[in-house]
């Protein structure tokens, strides 16, 4: 199966061909904003290096979250466009599931991604079977989580939150595995893609807690309410 992944949830914009684990085409930038006029190009590039056209592509695999809000959307109404164009199906890849692929390892893996404000976004495994569910946690949470979890093994922590639990908690992580990468590699996010189901691996955005903006109080123009006596 030939796939195209999109990913622009993390720190890092990236589209892919890949066919029965073979990249065979790949543009990828470091970045955290600029996605939108990034991702066309990247994407017709990639296509091009993988050879074929956008006709060859089976399937599309988009990165859902939990990652930046304005990246997700970028990425999944690029995917969803391309996908209704091309009469192909669209499935949606978490990101925390592709990070630990990505880690290529046995044992305790905990995928964690930095969500700022002293949480990280987090999911464990063990030998490729997920724990639970992603959830937000708090920093010494999922540290807790992390070493009840391997149960006095050595765990690998994979993503941008490896590095700020092992900064915050150097003692406890001492002799962690620490693989912080900036997003999943295309190989990770296309093994995943092209083992979904589509029917359930819907490409809708996977929001772990509310956005930090909020929308405003009042409409412009609209006069603001009288002050409490």
């Amino acid at each position: 199966m030939r796939v195209l992944i999109v990913d622009t949830a993390l720190g890092a914009c990236s589209a892919g061909v890949v066919e029965d684990g073979r990249l065979l085409g790949l543009r990828t930038e470091l970045m955290t904003k600029g996605h939108q006029e990034r991702l066309a190009g990247m994407a017709r590039d990639a296509v091009a290096e993988a050879g074929g056209g956008f006709g060859a592509v089976d399937r599309i695999g988009v990165t859902v979250g939990p990652g930046s809000f304005t990246g997700l959307r970028v990425g999944l109404a690029f995917a969803q466009g391309l996908g209704a164009a091309l009469d192909r199906p669209v499935v949606g890849v978490s990101t925390l599931d592709a990070l630990a692929v990505s880690a290529l390892t046995e044992g305790l893996v905990a995928a964690v991604i930095d969500a700022r404000r002293g949480q990280v976004y987090a999911r464990l495994f063990r030998d490729g079977v997920a724990l639970g569910e992603a959830e937000a946690l708090a920093l010494e949470t999922a540290t807790d989580r992390i070493l009840e979890a391997a149960a006095g093994s050595i765990p690998t922590l994979v993503g941008s939150g490896a590095q700020i639990l092992s900064e915050t908690f150097p003692d406890r992580f001492a002799e962690a595995v620490l693989t912080p990468l900036a997003a999943p590699t295309p190989e990770a996010l296309a093994s995943l893609t092209a083992a979904a189901d589509p029917t359930t691996a819907l490409p809708r955005p996977l929001y772990l807690r509310a956005p930090d903006a909020t929308p405003p109080s009042r409409l412009p123009g609209q006069p603001r309410p009288p002050a409490a006596s």
